[in-house]
């Protein structure tokens, strides 16, 4: 697996949609969207800058038209609630996770 830091650049809801959120994610060497399920949970304009993880090498998949290429990893708690899994401050993107 291909997992890596990232900052989210721009996030955006995807219209038509209740739980998608469409992202723009810097990791390191290249910008990717990632279409992720969680505008349920986080408001756009609040998680633009965040940095987070990313499982990079999926196959592209079209979701509502959109080609996500990536997946954001995400924490579950037992209310159901997501979290996102984050480096340290400042550590930038597309550094290795092991």
């Amino acid at each position: 697996m291909d997992i890596r830091t990232g900052t989210i650049l721009e996030a955006e809801k995807v219209k038509k949609t209740k739980k998608l959120l469409k992202l723009t994610v810097d990791v390191g060497f290249e910008q990717r969207t990632v279409v992720s399920g969680i505008a349920e949970f986080f408001k756009p304009e609040k998680i633009v800058g965040k940095q987070v993880v990313v499982l990079l090498n999926l196959a592209p998949r079209k979701l509502k038209g959109i080609e996500s290429q990536g997946m954001i990893l995400m924490a579950e708690n037992e209310k159901g609630e997501l979290g996102f899994v984050s480096p340290q401050d400042g550590m930038g993107g597309g550094f290795v996770v092991k």
